[in-house]
């Protein structure tokens, strides 16, 4: 029987009234759409975006088998925790297991198997050894992330991939008003998965005297929710305390505005326009005797 404690990784989803049948529990086939979305999340909390990812591996998962074995019954607003755990790879295929837990109750246990193929054909290929190694290592409770600290010259490439992605090509900002000669001067953080793919970016600038400003934090859209953002953000606050500033700043776009306050930034003025896209601007104190670290 699956145990909460086998599984590393789990996702919390809360059961809706559409996905309740006539006896008042969750229809059986939902399992299966609750399973796919977590494992959409595992791939996430391995720091792999997954359409780029197989494109990398040259090739895709397909699903070969989906079993369940039902032993109670979730309810309307429930809150359930979807766990997956890679439990064996094969020369071309992959079986995860899968349970949803409420609270500490076991209530549904399943079992996927992928083979790994050409997309073109869908005829079956072996698992890249990268894929396997980043599977097992995951498994085994290693750092999936790379967070680097340095300057332009060391970073620059990377980090104007992440920001061109998101600021001019998503957003729409003009590439001249995206990069400036501040670039040169700054600390720059940059997020790499185990790929060595470019996953977010964030820069740090003197603003006044003990203050830093904080600005270009860009993260890809599919690792968007994930523990990357944060990391970059811890690492460039704890660049800041330790070269002793006491309190950092930084211009948030609006619809970012709830990720920095739950990491103790406060709005700070009116709010206004930069590059045809509304911004406030934020304050966070900073303890420059101690690491800084943003709870998770």
């Amino acid at each position: 029987m699956a145990l909460r404690g086998s599984f590393r990784f789990s996702h919390r989803l809360r059961v809706r009234w559409s996905e309740v049948d006539l006896q008042q529990i969750v229809f059986n086939g939902h399992y299966l759409n609750y399973f796919d979305t977590a494992v959409s999340e595992y791939w996430r909390a391995m720091a792999l975006p997954y359409q780029a990812t197989m494109a990398r591996l040259g090739g895709d998962l397909y699903v070969r088998k989906a079993t369940l074995d039902y032993l109670g019954s979730a309810r309307y607003d429930d809150l359930i925790d979807v766990a997956i755990r890679c439990e064996h790879i094969g020369n071309t295929s992959l079986r995860l297991r899968c349970a949803v837990f409420r609270a500490e109750k076991l209530l549904v246990t399943g079992e996927l198997v992928y083979v790994f193929a050409e997309p073109a054909t869908q005829s079956s290929r072996p698992i890249p050894a990268e894929l396997r190694e980043m599977l097992l290592d995951f498994e085994a409770g290693a750092e999936m992330l790379d967070v680097q600290v340095g300057h332009w010259d060391e970073l620059g490439v990377s980090a104007q991939d992440v920001r061109a992605e998101v600021f001019v090509r998503e957003q729409g900002i003009p590439l001249d008003l995206e990069l400036d000669e501040a670039d040169h001067s700054a600390v720059h953080a940059l997020a790499l998965n185990r790929m060595g793919m470019p996953l977010a970016t964030g820069r740090l600038l003197p603003h006044a005297p003990g203050v830093a400003r904080l600005g270009r934090m860009a993260v890809i859209a599919p690792m968007r929710g994930s523990s990357v953002g944060r990391r970059v953000l811890e690492a460039l606050l704890n660049a800041a305390a330790a070269r002793g500033d006491h309190a950092v700043v930084l211009h948030a776009q609006l619809s970012a505005a709830s990720f920095y306050r739950r990491f103790g930034f406060v709005e700070h003025g009116p709010h206004f326009e930069e590059a045809g896209i509304v911004h406030v601007e934020m304050v966070r104190t900073l303890s420059p005797s101690a690491p800084w670290a943003v709870p998770a």
